[in-house]
């Protein structure tokens, strides 16, 4: 049994109210447009409180600026390319986001699976993301030394492949600024800790604040 897979709809709910728990005053506003990010466990906040990722403090930011978004965190830890357009349709009825980040890939290529295939869910997701009224946001990441030379460089390129075929703004490996010191990873040297997640939404932030309606007056 996928046990991360049994478990997605009640981690899409939980996530959901993380997020809606940042918005000032911590009352959650189901009316409020939804910016979802669609990821892994770089994500998901493996290994660290849900509450110190980056898409927790995401939510934060929104706020203390005055965006007006109701951030949900659709990742589950483990998660591939494949599985992530498998939830896509959920996660769009469900929350019908306006701004979609995805995070995927990484546990493909750790996997070693068919580059090709990442390509080919991951424009799918864009593609399908899009015609629900998205607007869409692609994160890339890359692969530890041992992986070669070669395939790391094929996997960072198709990033960059899928988000000039399909016109999407694109973050190339979101986890490089932290890459300069292995205290930054936890002890599986895979996943950053909780100190540096604020670099991590460094990263993301220029390309994201684009998609975003302006801030709120106040």
């Amino acid at each position: 049994m996928n046990l991360a897979r049994w478990l997605a709809p009640a981690l899409l709910a939980l996530a959901a109210a993380v997020g809606a728990a940042a918005r000032p005053g911590g009352v959650p506003d189901a009316d409020a447009p939804a910016l979802v990010v669609l990821g892994d466990s770089l994500s998901a906040g493996y290994g660290i409180r849900v509450e110190e990722g980056w898409v927790a403090l995401l939510a934060r930011r929104l706020a203390e600026q005055g965006y007006g978004y109701r951030v949900v965190n659709a990742s589950v830890s483990g998660e591939t390319s494949v599985g992530g357009l498998e939830r896509l349709g959920h996660v769009l009825d469900r929350h019908h986001p306006v701004v979609l980040v995805v995070e995927l890939g990484a546990n493909d290529g750790l996997r070693g699976l068919p580059l090709a295939q990442l390509r080919d869910n991951l424009a799918a997701i864009v593609r399908r993301a899009r015609g629900a009224g998205a607007r869409v946001l692609l994160l890339g990441t890359r692969l530890p030394d041992n992986y070669g030379p070669q395939y790391s460089a094929q996997f960072r390129a198709t990033f960059a492949e899928v988000a000039r075929a399909e016109h999407v703004p694109l973050v190339p490996s979101f986890i490089d600024s932290v890459l300069t010191d292995e205290r930054n990873f936890q002890a599986d040297r895979l996943h950053p800790v909780a100190a540096v997640q604020g670099q991590l939404l460094d990263a993301i932030w220029p390309a994201l604040r684009p998609l975003l309606a302006p801030p709120e007056r106040r």
